[in-house]
């Protein structure tokens, strides 16, 4: 038996430390990731929306002149359009900062 316990158990402690840095660099990205701002438009910035990294609605910023009381729908189409954008560029966000965190492998659905 090798010395200092069972056989492998070195490789084993070195996995056992690489995944808890792993996980305190994912958590350092999620937080990062949670206090940044993410902005999506639409028509032009006619209409704009502000998440941050916890898909929480910030703020919704709608020009004047795309008011029309007479075409409600068009302005919650541009709402929606904008909101969707904003939040896209979160998801974005954490792919590509998750990838580099994991070399490609795809762990999102983990945390």
């Amino acid at each position: 038996m090798a010395k200092g316990g069972f056989p492998g158990m070195g490789n084993m402690n070195n996995l056992m430390k690489q995944a808890q840095m792993l996980q305190k660099q994912m958590a350092e990205m999620q937080e990062e990731i949670a206090n940044t701002e993410f902005e999506g438009s639409a028509n032009g910035d006619l209409v704009v929306a502000k998440v941050n990294g916890k898909k929480e609605l910030l703020s919704l910023k709608i020009k004047q002149e795309i008011v029309d009381p007479d075409d409600v729908e068009m302005l919650e189409d541009l709402v929606i359009t904008a909101v969707k954008m904003a939040l896209s560029k979160v998801e974005e966000e954490t792919a590509n900062k998750m990838g580099k965190l994991t070399g490609g492998m795809n762990m999102l659905g983990l945390f």
